[in-house]
């Protein structure tokens, strides 16, 4: 039997997003290159709209387990999220998109969330397989998942259009049976 608390490690909490994380969101959203590197740049949105958007994901259920989890690290700062997305619970497959803020990188954060969503789904939701997508451009996240152990999968050419040109898109996935080998 496997122990671990999913939700609490030495570097990250997950936690449900509050509404007070709101101006922590609206800031962050200011910036051009996370946006980028996790969907596209999209038009400045106010505070209100920010406010609106946290009161309505404190709220919302849990549907075909797609969740959206804040990181906040030992001095309860939000140093990020990570969200659960299309979960295929017969098939036993799902994703995850995750975005550390900047001022927070390369301390460990991104490792141990994901290991953490990842035992969750595979040890009490009997997921077998995670697969994340990276976009070409994104170097730090290809070094993330390459270090934890991701094989690439394919490579889906031209798909994206960011910063006035075309980029790839690369799939990276990973077993239960690969995650419990490295870090069972």
């Amino acid at each position: 039997m496997y122990k671990i608390n999913y939700w609490q490690g030495e570097k990250v909490r997950l936690r449900a997003i509050e509404p007070e994380d709101a101006p922590v969101f609206y800031e962050w959203n200011r910036d051009q290159e996370v946006a980028r590197n996790l969907d596209w740049v999209w038009p400045p949105t106010s505070l209100a709209s920010q406010k609106s958007w946290a009161e309505a994901e404190t709220q919302r259920k849990s549907d075909k387990d797609e969740f959206f989890f804040v990181l906040e690290n030992q001095a309860g700062d939000l140093v990020g999220t990570i969200n659960a997305h299309h979960c295929d619970r017969r098939v036993g497959i799902f994703s995850y998109g995750i975005a550390i803020r900047n001022e927070y990188r390369q301390r460990g954060y991104a490792v141990e969330a994901i290991r953490r969503l990842q035992a969750y789904f595979f040890w009490e939701l009997r997921y077998q397989k995670v697969t994340v997508d990276v976009y070409s451009f994104n170097p730090a996240s290809i070094a993330l998942h390459q270090r934890l152990r991701f094989v690439e999968e394919g490579r889906l050419r031209r798909l994206l259009f960011s910063g006035g040109e075309h980029h790839d898109l690369l799939i990276f996935g990973q077993t239960r049976e690969e995650f419990e080998e490295l870090w069972g």
